[in-house]
């Protein structure tokens, strides 16, 4: 998800239409501290070394709304040396007990919400300079006991923290959302988007046995404990994002469902509370198939069918959680039973559904490395909703719904944050990066290419991390429109909306760019036509057209631009 920050509110889930929400509240900040930089930056307590594999394991007590727990944390070496320090992150005011390597209980020290473990002279080797034909192997380990009071959730999913609530019986309910935020809210471990577990993760939850405990990827195990507790083991098998690992815990049942998709049959499960079994089945039933068939053709194949697709229900909004995407749009149809766009399209389809299982593709497979920028998992994820409503209702309706959502951005700031303080930037990431890369495939004009741009994408960053300046660069080049770096650093990096300006004199039109930056040249398309534009911050002339001397300068609605008449 994340989710945005404006007037009329939207999600990633974004938005909130009632009010000035956010995913998380990381856009806010004007001044950073050490904290933040220790945060969001590669320190070098962190570039040595890379995760490779999660074990975490976790016991709630939900009337002291308290946690403990363990993390067994794999990882290699980057560089290889001695006397190395890790940075280990875990949010105030949660504790470490001890930290565990090669049988023996090592040193650490705090600096506010990060743990430095300190080995000493330990001598460390990259597991590749090991490797024997034939033979696994053998990756350095750390375990970590913690315990505490995690920050609790004050407005899921946009303040986040963990969420010990009841359902509409009185039962116990619980899950966490922590994007922006920080998986380290509750659980140590290396907090940056740059470093994924390369071969996923465990996650063990031990709860009453009168709860049903759900989780990320596929369960491993449920083994009764003898003692009044269960512990549910699940597992993911791919890389994942750390705020996307997260225990589900309520009055669950089951069921599932299977897609017959590009790479073979996906697993569909669903989890949702007993009361709700027969609503799920029916919204779940109708939207979940065409959104995957909607969403292999445009980006490729469901990126981790080896975790399998599932929706858990949550007693938040929602939240793109790995193979196991928090729903909580209690079975309405659009966002909370409104339509963002305002074009009708929006009440046509169950928006958590769609907004947050195009996550799996833009935001869980293809992760930005720093928070700043999250409008390639936003913008992208929205922009899916427009392909969805066109996939299924045709191109007029899904230019009516992009067009819509519009009223939505405020351009308040730069889509990209600062990097390196774990800064978003602006909420119009959603809206406003669904229109940017609306506008650049009008640019392109090939819909058969724009489309192989996206499946491209999904292939060549395939559950990998990137900047923006990666995905701007693909796009730029497999485009093949020298245009196309000036409109990434245009509605990315500045808040100007370009202007077309234009004078009418006669049987001459003059036009050019402005409020844009220098070299600025977009390509433009004249409403209703085949007719192009190709303006430049400097005045061009052409022939007026009949049309245009009665009605103006009329350019196609679907490049999101201001048209300006100037005496």
């Amino acid at each position: 998800m994340n989710f945005i920050t404006r007037s009329i509110c939207i999600l990633s889930v974004p938005f909130c239409l009632l009010g000035s929400l956010d995913a998380q509240p990381l856009n806010q900040k004007v001044n950073f501290t050490h904290q933040d930089t220790l945060r969001g930056s590669i320190t070098p307590e962190r570039a040595w070394w890379d995760v490779i594999s999660y074990n975490i394991y976790v016991v709630p007590d939900y009337k002291n709304k308290t946690i403990q727990g363990s993390n067994q944390i794999s990882f290699d070496i980057i560089n290889e040396g001695k006397k190395k320090k890790m940075q280990i992150d875990l949010q105030e005011p949660m504790l470490i007990d001890s930290v565990i390597f090669n049988n023996k209980k090592v040193p650490y020290n705090r600096n506010g919400n990060v743990y430095l473990v300190d080995f000493g002279n330990y001598n460390f080797i990259a597991a590749r300079t090991l490797v024997k034909k034939d033979q696994p192997v053998t990756l350095h380990s750390i375990k970590i006991y913690f315990h505490g009071k995690p920050r609790e959730a004050r407005n899921p999913p946009w303040d986040g923290g963990w969420i010990f609530t009841k359902d509409t019986k009185g039962r116990p309910w619980m899950t966490v959302a922590c994007q922006g935020l920080g998986a380290s809210v509750w659980y140590p471990c290396k907090d940056h988007q740059s470093d994924e577990p390369d071969q996923g993760a465990m996650i063990q939850v031990k709860i009453p046995d009168s709860l049903v405990a759900v989780a990320n990827g596929r369960l491993y195990s449920k083994d009764d404990q003898h003692d009044g507790t269960v512990l549910y083991t699940w597992q993911v098998k791919n890389p994942i994002n750390n705020y996307d690992i997260v225990p589900y815990i309520g009055k669950y049942v089951h069921w599932a469902d299977s897609y017959s998709g590009e790479n073979g049959n996906l697993s569909l499960d669903y989890w949702v509370l007993d009361y709700n079994l027969e609503k799920s089945k029916k919204q779940f039933g109708r939207d979940v198939k065409p959104m995957l068939k909607a969403f292999e053709f445009w980006f490729g194949p469901y990126p981790f069918y080896e975790d399998g697709y599932k929706l858990v229900e949550s007693s938040h909004l929602g939240m793109e959680h790995q193979s196991a995407t928090a729903y909580g749009n209690h079975y309405m149809d659009g966002y909370l039973g409104m339509d963002l766009s305002g074009s009708g399209w929006g009440k046509k389809w169950d928006y958590i559904i769609i907004h947050e299982s195009a996550h799996e593709w833009w935001g869980n497979s293809i992760t930005t490395k720093d928070i700043a920028d999250m409008w390639v998992h936003e913008g992208f994820g929205m922009y899916s909703e427009v392909l969805f409503t066109e996939f299924q209702y045709g191109k007029k309706a899904g230019d009516e719904y992009c067009q819509g959502i519009r009223r939505n951005i405020s351009n308040d700031k730069p889509l990209i944050g600062i990097y390196g303080v774990n800064q978003e930037g602006s909420g119009d990431m959603y809206n406003k990066g669904a229109n940017m890369l609306h506008t650049i495939r009008q640019v392109i004009n090939d819909d058969t290419l724009f489309r192989k741009i996206l499946r491209g994408l999904n292939k060549e960053f395939y559950h990998k991390t990137v900047d923006s300046k990666d995905v701007e660069a693909y796009i730029s080049k497999q485009s093949g429109k020298k245009c196309m770096p000036a409109i990434f650093d245009q509605y990315l990096r500045t808040i100007n909306i370009p202007i077309l300006e234009y004078k009418l004199n006669g049987d001459q039109l003059s036009y050019h760019w402005a409020n844009c930056i220098a070299g600025f040249e977009m390509p433009v398309r004249l409403e209703g036509t085949n007719e192009w534009l190709s303006p430049s911050t400097e005045w061009k002339n052409t022939t007026v057209t009949t049309d245009m001397k009665d009605k103006g300068l009329q350019v196609d609605k679907n490049f999101y631009i201001t048209v300006k008449k100037i005496q």
